[in-house]
């Protein structure tokens, strides 16, 4: 039989169908191909976690940390089974999370979860006596044997916030905005600044970043107020402070201008100061 010629267009064309397949394959085959996706068992990103531990730096106390972290200074004592007063070492690492939350499983079995609850009810009782153990003696004298504290026998004890510093508050507290945590009040470089509430200054240092030089205030075993941006600090850790006495003379930002960061948190939550504070005339 005569085979009939081949044009040049088709042979051209059977040539690139030959190339292209070859060129799939390669792909295909090669370790560095380009990758198959499936969009139905696409392997979602992985999260970013939260920081588990911190590594007790030079400077550190526990308030400090856990001002910065946001937490209540009695759960970050309890989470590493410190004792008041609560003394922490330079490379000590703390857990910034409950047990329960650092497990990585679950128990397997019945026994595994029995011996967990065992051993949550222990340490719950032990942190119990731990925690009457440093209540203050008229606070247990007066409270009603079996009865539970009410919100509003908390908010009388009677913690009477007076301002810190003289001045226009120029940002306020919002719950919605994690850079405003407190308020922002102008005034002059050297100014006085003073005790918002009697209590034991529990930090007085420049060690966290965003503060300046800051004094931390405990007042009772729920609250606690800071004073940042200052000049010069007039009080150090451990001193009692009165209420209305000058700890601190006002500084600056980094932006040169003269004002007090001042805060008020209640156990380590931050609240509104404006809520606290007589009304401005």
């Amino acid at each position: 039989m005569r085979q009939l010629p081949i044009s040049a267009s088709t042979l051209w064309l059977r040539l690139l169908i030959t190339t292209v397949v070859i060129s799939l394959l390669g792909a295909c085959g090669s370790p560095g191909g380009a990758p198959v996706v499936s969009r139905n068992h696409a392997v979602p990103a992985k999260p970013l976690n939260r920081a588990s531990h911190y590594i007790v730096k030079p400077g550190d106390t526990l308030y400090a940390i856990a001002w910065k972290r946001g937490v209540d200074y009695k759960k970050l004592a309890e989470w590493n089974r410190i004792r008041y007063p609560y003394t922490i070492y330079r490379g000590q690492r703390l857990h910034l999370h409950p047990a329960a939350n650092r497990a990585g499983k679950k128990a397997s079995t019945t026994s595994k979860r029995g011996r967990h609850l065992n051993h949550k009810k222990t340490s719950t009782a032990s942190q119990k006596t731990k925690t009457a153990a440093i209540k203050p003696s008229k606070s247990q004298g007066s409270a009603a044997k079996g009865s539970k504290p009410s919100a509003s026998l908390e908010a009388t004890r009677r913690l009477r916030w007076q301002w810190p510093t003289s001045g226009v508050v120029i940002q306020r507290f919002s719950s919605r905005d994690p850079t405003r945590k407190g308020l922002k009040i102008s005034g002059r470089i050297g100014q006085s600044v003073r005790a918002a509430e009697s209590g034991q200054v529990v930090y007085s240092g420049s060690g966290l970043i965003g503060y300046g030089h800051l004094i931390i205030i405990k007042h009772d075993k729920h609250y606690l107020s800071a004073y940042g941006y200052n000049r010069k600090l007039l009080v150090a850790e451990g001193d009692k402070v009165a209420k209305g006495e000058r700890i601190a003379d006002m500084g600056h930002t980094a932006g040169g201008k003269a004002l007090l960061h001042f805060e008020i948190r209640r156990r380590g939550k931050p609240v509104d100061p404006a809520a606290l504070l007589p009304k401005q005339r």
